[in-house]
């Protein structure tokens, strides 16, 4: 009896301290990766037809990147296929989306001619991309609020609620799946 329960501490003693001995499981990451290994998707997005909006976008991506963890908003390589591209045009600033972090990001002269600021437009039509609806009526801490706050509103940092919503809508969900879930 005493063979068999001291055989099974050893054992147990082995099986747990394998990974002490081995080394670890996983590659621990360095200060400058840790942060973004934390997003589990990556959106890229392609803002070379946003013409003088280009630094608008990047800094609608930088604003949501800073804002949440379960995806990443990134500028496309060169030759790369992006999954979200970003035009600039005479009308009104609208999305098209086509599947959860996918499609079309019209950046509109019309709103910007009204006074609306760049950079909001921007970081709410890519809330659209990342799964967001618009929320009208309604004031300046809601991002998706947009144009019904009016041209004095410049914030372009989403709401808290808008923040959550993204991060379910990321939570393990593979970039591309269907805008069934928003």
């Amino acid at each position: 009896m005493r063979v068999r329960t001291l055989t099974g501490g050893l054992a147990a003693i082995f099986v747990l301290s394998g990974p002490l001995l081995n080394g670890p499981a996983a590659a621990v990451p360095t200060v400058g990766t840790a942060q973004r290994q934390v997003a589990d998707d990556v959106v890229t997005y392609d803002a070379s037809g946003a013409a003088e909006f280009k630094a608008a976008v990047e800094r609608g991506a930088a604003i949501w990147n800073e804002s949440v963890e379960t995806v990443e908003l990134r500028q496309a390589a060169s030759g790369q296929r992006a999954d979200v591209r970003i035009v600039a045009d005479n009308g009104w600033p609208r999305s098209v989306p086509t599947s959860m972090g996918n499609g079309t990001v019209y950046i509109g002269r019309q709103a910007v001619d009204q006074g609306y600021s760049t950079i909001r437009i921007a970081a709410h039509e890519l809330g659209h991309m990342l799964g967001l609806p618009d929320r009208k009526p309604g004031p300046c801490s809601s991002l998706m609020s947009g144009a019904s706050a009016g041209t004095s509103c410049i914030n372009p940092y989403p709401s808290a609620a808008e923040k959550a919503q993204v991060e379910r809508n990321f939570e393990g969900a593979p970039t591309g799946a269907l805008l069934g879930r928003m």
